[in-house]
């Protein structure tokens, strides 16, 4: 058994219920609002947490050097020896600056990847509309004799079009499936003695949605947070169904990762001097 895969298995339950909580409200505004939002939370959250985590004294004292040698630049640009000495600080300087800001950025890590596994469940993927098609894949693990029977069922809430198509290489049993019913359902499979569910999500509203159910693999659980991982002894090593992207460009959701990370470093950046956070 995975230990980090155990590890983040009980920490997505603690950080669903808290995306369940605190984006409650994300479905009452429109995407860039909700996505403006959580951006400038979260980069003032990290902006306060960088400034108790850094070194702040000596980040000051390095930015101080860094100016002084800045200034001798334009004071003594005739004198080349001043000029490459100068230039030679600056360089250290900022070497110095991304070696103290090293920690900080590696311990913050880890709590931004568990915020964006979260608001990807909402930004990433749209729900299917009533009417529209969909891929339900099904990959399998190591697979001993004959490949084995897998049978979807996901009635009434929709129809199976077309399948079940076995790709031997990738050891993988897909569908198209046609969306009937609104709502948050549950499709089971059945393979042999056990069944395994997915959620399918149907609707035309901002919605959350799981594209995949994990295996025990840690990065897939991490990404896909939003159901419990299928065990590691069995026979399905994961279930996604292909959700349409999110296509609202001017809204920060098709590209809302880049949007994330651009908005919540404009909100810190503001909010520096105001907090005293030298960075």
């Amino acid at each position: 058994m995975s230990f980090p895969a155990l590890i983040i298995t009980w920490l997505n339950v603690l950080m669903n219920a808290a995306g369940r909580f605190l984006l409650c409200w994300a479905p009452f505004v429109p995407g860039w609002v909700s996505n403006t939002i959580i951006s400038a939370v979260v980069g003032v959250i990290l902006l306060i947490v960088f400034k108790y985590i850094s070194n702040q004294t000596a980040i000051g004292k390095v930015k101080d050097n860094i100016k002084a040698n800045m200034l001798a630049l334009r004071l003594f640009k005739d004198s080349m020896i001043v000029t490459l000495q100068s230039q030679g600080k600056v360089f250290k300087g900022a070497g110095l600056l991304l070696f103290y800001s090293l920690k900080p950025m590696l311990i913050m890590i880890v709590p931004v990847c568990f915020i964006l596994a979260q608001m990807g469940l909402w930004y990433q993927n749209r729900p299917l509309t009533p009417g529209e098609e969909a891929i339900v894949t099904v990959q399998l693990g190591e697979i001993e004799g004959d490949f084995p029977d897998v049978i979807i069922n996901c009635n009434p809430v929709a129809i199976v079009e077309t399948g079940p198509v076995r790709i031997l290489s990738k050891k993988q049993i897909c569908w198209k499936i046609r969306a009937i019913e609104k709502g948050n359902h549950i499709i089971t499979f059945n393979t042999g003695d056990e069944q395994v569910e997915k959620q399918l999500v149907i609707g035309d509203g901002f919605m959350r949605v799981s594209s995949m159910r994990p295996g025990w693999n840690w990065s897939d659980i991490l990404w896909h947070p939003a159901e419990k991982p299928l065990t590691a002894d069995s026979a399905v090593e994961s279930v996604s169904i292909d959700y349409p992207e999110r296509g609202k460009k001017i809204s920060g959701i098709d590209q809302w990762l880049i949007y994330f990370f651009t908005a919540s470093m404009v909100f810190a950046l503001l909010l520096k001097p105001i907090l005293k956070v030298k960075i």
